[in-house]
């Protein structure tokens, strides 16, 4: 018989809440969307920045929730804790505490999504694995998909985010990881920490988390590589693994070669040399994939294994999933990098267009703002001129406030149009987009270019 994911008195001995529900029912699902209910889920009625979960209580036990943990409120079915955030906290902490997985923590300012894919790509190939989902990596996050953590599984892998600083560091501590591993530093959330050491240092809050005897994973491509090693000397950290294409780097990338839309490389590692092949464009997806390289080691999977699982290996929606719509004969490309952007992956997924031809007509490109860079933020948008230009782009659409710094930069001649929101360009740009063109979709997710990406679909798709 397969082992519950919890039964309630499991949940109440975690949380201390209290419930007139029988301790042995089953609960294999967690949600705090009343809308997504999986297999005899708990519905956790957190408060939101938009909306509380209390006034949702009854949908989702209509929809069919065995219980719900929540703070207020009577009824049928419910768990009642002080703090329904807490309470799942309380069940994070559960989880994780009965693992025995090997447990991989992921954040950084760039790629950390992708890396964290590349991860779970490889621990499948390996054993039972869990990973977080989409981008959840805040704090109702990581309690969430801790919480959903099988006890059965072999690996674990948990991506953390932040926009502001001590927001890493209860993440950590909550996942503890083996193995803590940091993309890049990169001007994301600029404006809250004022630099780019700063920026490190909150980063490096993962190592407060670290189990004993842990091992830090760190980029080398940049240059606060030295501010991460000194946080992780303050924290206690001695085994220390770095990837990159630097020179002395522990898993050192060599011979990159880049297609439209696939990539090579070589991994040098103790004295071993090991291709690497990926069915997606980009050096920063070999810099992923390289780190996914160095975990399976640490995790004792046989490089064999890795490489075979990287292989198959593809980009996420909003992070460069590449589609092909309409005829076969003339199709138009659809590049979705629409989820997040910074100067560095902004200009990295610039660079893998420019080696990009389009099918059978032009190339075309849709930026948005690069959000919450702070006072450098008009010099930074102006910074990505030459970059545009190498990509090649014929045509060249900017959506936001901030990127007027863009569009002045490039000059009135080879902008063909900038629109504050969105929904304003969509209607633009769907108008001019023929079969053919290549189109590549990039800016931060708050700027909601999603919108013009799904909009692109359905017309193509349909037409």
């Amino acid at each position: 018989m397969t082992q519950p994911l919890y039964t309630i008195a499991d949940i109440l001995a975690a949380t201390g809440g209290s419930s007139d529900l029988a301790p042995d029912i089953s609960i294999n699902s967690i949600s705090i969307d009343s809308r997504e209910l999986g297999p005899d889920a708990l519905f956790v009625a957190i408060k939101g920045d938009r909306f509380d979960g209390h006034d949702f209580v009854d949908k989702a036990l209509e929809n069919g929730a065995v219980a719900a943990l929540v703070n207020r409120g009577e009824g049928e079915r419910r768990i009642v804790v002080a703090d329904a955030l807490e309470g799942l906290r309380d069940l994070a902490r559960a989880a994780r505490a009965r693992s025995r997985a090997m447990v991989v923590g992921v954040t950084g300012s760039v790629g950390k999504t992708t890396t964290k894919e590349a991860i779970r790509v490889v621990f499948e190939a390996a054993g039972d694995t869990h990973a977080s989902i989409k981008s959840f990596n805040n704090h109702w996050g990581v309690p969430l998909m801790l919480a959903r953590f099988p006890q059965a599984a072999q690996f674990g892998v948990f991506e953390m985010g932040m926009s502001g600083p001590d927001e890493i560091r209860p993440l950590a501590r909550l996942v503890r990881p083996h193995i803590a591993v940091i993309t890049t530093i990169a001007p994301a959330h600029l404006e809250a920490f004022g630099s780019l050491d700063g920026i490190a240092r909150a980063k490096a809050e993962i190592f407060a988390g670290l189990e004993a005897g842990g091992t830090a994973v760190l980029n080398a491509d940049h240059p606060q590589l030295g501010a991460l090693l000194d946080e992780a000397n303050a924290a206690g950290v001695t085994n220390i693994v770095t990837y990159g294409e630097a020179r002395g780097a522990d898993w050192q990338i060599v011979d990159i070669q880049t297609a439209a839309d696939r990539c090579f490389a070589t991994i040098e590692h103790d004295g071993e040399r090991h291709a690497l092949v990926l069915n997606v464009p980009g050096r920063h997806m070999i810099a992923n994939a390289t780190a996914a390289l160095a975990v399976a080691h640490l995790a004792g999977i046989e490089p064999a294994v890795a490489l075979r699982a990287l292989a198959g290996f593809g980009a996420q929606p909003g992070r460069g999933q590449r589609t092909l719509l309409g005829p076969s004969e003339k199709p138009l490309l659809l590049i979705d990098e629409s989820y997040n952007a910074n100067t560095a992956s902004m200009t990295a997924a610039l660079d893998v267009f420019a080696a990009q031809a389009a099918p059978a007509g032009r190339k075309v490109v849709i930026l948005g703002d690069m959000l919450e860079l702070g006072p450098q933020s008009e010099s930074l948008h102006a910074s990505l001129v030459p970059a545009v230009t190498a990509s090649g782009a014929e045509r060249i659409y900017l959506v936001g406030r901030e990127m007027a710094a863009l569009a002045g930069a490039l000059g009135p001649t080879r902008v063909a149009g900038h629109t504050q929101t969105a929904a304003e360009m969509a209607d633009i740009v769907l108008d001019d987009l023929a079969y053919g063109d290549a189109v590549m979709i990039k800016g931060s997710n708050g700027v909601g270019l999603a919108e013009i990406v799904d909009k692109i679909r359905k017309r193509f798709e349909d037409s």
